[in-house]
């Protein structure tokens, strides 16, 4: 009919992957996470067992009325990161900048044990 709207009803997304980027500097490896339109109180990072949890949900947009085209992907995300190194967990520093989300995983530091 001209000018009916229609309205698609999903069931319950599962969770996507955001895609991620894993490198290793000098001192550390890093983990980057592209994830626009976050704010830093969205995601939830844990660390245990060698393993990078990276969690959350991107809201949909409320204004919406029905997709022509949907790529962007909404819902509850995770990403996971296994680290085969020993890492200063203590010192594992985040940050979110212009869309991605930064993780640093400090490498463990040498320490020369002496001889008594």
């Amino acid at each position: 009919m001209p000018g009916s709207r229609r309205y698609y009803i999903t069931s319950p997304q599962r969770e996507w992957r955001p895609p991620t980027d894993v490198y290793e500097t000098d001192d550390a490896i890093v983990v980057k996470a592209e994830i626009p339109g976050m704010h830093e109180d969205d995601f939830a990072i844990t660390m245990s067992d060698r393993r990078l949890v990276i969690s959350g949900s991107r809201p949909e947009p409320e204004e919406r009325l029905s997709y022509h085209n949907m790529e962007i992907q909404y819902g509850p995300f995770r990403a996971e990161v296994r680290v085969s190194v020993n890492l200063q967990e203590d010192a594992i520093e985040a940050s979110y900048d212009g869309g991605f989300l930064y993780v640093r995983l400090p490498l463990a530091r040498v320490r020369r044990i002496p001889i008594s």
